[in-house]
């Protein structure tokens, strides 16, 4: 089995360690950011803003999850939080009452509203204002061809 493995050589395992250690450090930075000024964290915060990005600020949960990169699961843990918080409101879907839809709620969108401009600060601070636009146009790229073959594999 161990014959058979493409081992890393220098380059790319030194690509590899750069690349894992902006997966573990950036949303850290970025959980911290949000938890100390608006007491959200990132995924909490996506939730919210996928949502006040769709029509009537609602959303089918399972849609949902997609959109914010994580779990059914995961998803309706943090839609119930947030729905305790009165940030959300969940409802069957009318057309099939197995579908639930969440909504983002007046309170919730003005809470989203205050926590953003610290969010776009810390965004622009780690990532944007670090990369000239060509670099970020790479960014785009090499993170669009990574995150279609995870999203291939995952959909086997």
């Amino acid at each position: 089995m161990a014959d058979d493995v493409r081992w890393l050589d220098s380059d790319e395992l030194q690509g590899w360690i750069a690349l894992a250690g902006l997966l573990f450090k950036l949303p850290g930075a970025l959980d911290f950011q949000l938890q100390r000024d608006s007491g959200l964290n990132h995924f909490e915060y996506t939730v919210l803003a996928a949502l006040s990005e769709s029509p009537d600020r609602s959303r089918r949960m399972s849609d949902l999850a997609g959109e914010a990169n994580g779990s059914l699961s995961r998803l309706s843990h943090v839609v119930k939080r947030l729905e305790r918080r009165g940030f959300v409101r969940r409802r069957p879907f009318e057309e099939d009452g197995r579908i639930t839809v969440a909504t983002l709620t007046d309170e919730g969108y003005a809470y989203l509203v205050e926590a953003a401009p610290g969010h776009v600060e810390a965004v622009r601070r780690y990532v944007i204002d670090a990369l000239t636009p060509e670099q970020l146009g790479q960014l785009k790229a090499i993170s669009d061809q990574i995150l279609a073959k995870v999203d291939a594999d995952r959909s086997c």
